[in-house]
């Protein structure tokens, strides 16, 4: 029987004696989020995933290495034979952390953690999800009802999935405040991962990654956009660390710089209403505006279940919502469905997009849906592409 509220969660797990609690990514705007971080309890709880890899040395504020580099990301961008000149195939997946059930895996075996999820991550030119923790040790955490730690050996599980680039707009990045932030930059840049949407400054938080794949010019900019403690203490500034703050102008001026240097500015957003399939207004408005920049496709995360995804008529592709993609927890229902997006780029234009549908397993890992699991999976995203108002099809 899923479960569908604080109150089920929280009676689920009062028996697991010792068992510290990290909670998905939530916000304000859903009170039964199991999640949801709208008011911090008495004796909010925490989960970091085991310390595997080691701990990250903390240091003042470092440069995200990927955020501003030109270097082609490491993993399958550079490997892949299936695209032709001027051709490239961008994948894209969902809310990806590691706690509980993944912090295990993450500690049994950094390279393994993704399992057969790896295959379909794999196989674009090159794959971004977004990464829902700090990479950090130890510490405290920031007072909110739930926060995100993991150690660096994360960054390793990535790599060996296949995932090239990663996004840390979002509302549990900054969950173990300064320190977890220096500890997350000096884990970047030691590992030389890319990572877009948080910095040491709103330079680099709203700075673009810029790599060329089969001679497509790309530049991939991340943004935060739900309203809550991140925004709040950690929305990045001239001089403080944070994350990118979608209400800034600074996004549509950061999506307008990069399309005067890029062929294709592709924007990931943490943004929309949980468990909830069409896009909010706050979205379509943001949309609008990206587009109106120069934006070539929009995807995002965080309401824990598919959005709608296609088309604008102006030749814009949106992906509102991808789910969570390797998750600590399992609804059992709808809300564990998941997959992998794949947009074919002719130049600086979708020209078109394919859905791997998946769903989360006992481990949580995305296991590549088959049969009428999949054939269900493809059916409501039909309706919630038209509940989003977008074309199944690039626009004549």
């Amino acid at each position: 029987m899923p479960l569908n509220s604080r109150g089920d969660i929280a009676l689920a797990l009062a028996g697991v004696a010792g068992l510290l609690l990290l909670g998905a990514c939530g916000s304000s705007s859903a009170p039964s989020d199991p999640a949801s971080a709208s008011a911090s309890p008495t004796g909010s709880a925490s989960v970091s995933a085991s310390q595997s890899g080691g701990s990250a040395s903390v240091s003042g504020s470092g440069s995200p290495s990927g955020s501003v580099s030109s270097a082609s990301p490491s993993g399958s961008a550079q490997s892949s034979s299936a695209s032709a000149g001027g051709v490239v195939r961008l994948g894209f997946a969902g809310d990806v952390h590691f706690a509980l059930r993944t912090a295990d895996r993450l500690a049994n075996d950094p390279k393994t953690v993704f399992g057969p999820a790896v295959p379909g991550l794999s196989a674009p030119d090159l794959t971004m999800v977004n990464l829902e923790t700090a990479i950090s040790v130890g510490g405290q955490a920031e007072n909110k009802a739930f926060t995100f730690q993991a150690p660096p050996s994360a960054f390793t599980a990535l790599k060996a999935a296949g995932i090239d680039l990663v996004s840390m707009a979002n509302n549990h990045s900054a969950d173990y405040g300064s320190d977890g932030l220096a500890q997350t930059f000096a884990a970047i840049k030691r590992t030389r991962f890319p990572v877009v949407g948080i910095g040491a400054n709103a330079r680099e938080a709203y700075a673009p990654y810029y790599t060329e794949i089969n001679g497509v010019r790309l530049a991939f900019i991340a943004a935060h956009q739900v309203r809550e403690e991140t925004l709040a203490n950690f929305t990045a500034t001239d001089a403080d660390p944070g994350v990118a703050s979608a209400y800034s102008e600074r996004l549509p001026l950061a999506v307008r710089a990069a399309k005067a240097k890029a062929d294709a500015v592709i924007v990931y957003l943490h943004w929309g209403t949980e468990y909830v399939h069409c896009p909010n207004t706050d979205q379509t408005g943001l949309a609008d505006r990206l587009a109106e920049e120069g934006a070539t496709a929009v995807v995002g995360t965080h309401a824990h279940g598919l959005q709608g995804a296609g088309w604008r008529p102006d030749g814009t592709y949106i992906a509102y919502g991808l789910g969570n993609y390797l998750w600590w927890y399992s609804f059992g229902d709808g809300r564990d469905d998941t997959g992998v997006l794949t947009l074919t780029l002719t130049g600086d234009k979708v020209t078109g997009s394919s859905f791997a549908p998946a769903r989360l397993d006992e481990r949580g890992i995305a296991v590549p849906a088959t049969g009428e699991t999949a054939s269900r999976i493809r059916s409501e995203l039909e309706q919630f592409r038209q509940c989003a108002d977008l074309l199944p099809a690039p626009p004549r």
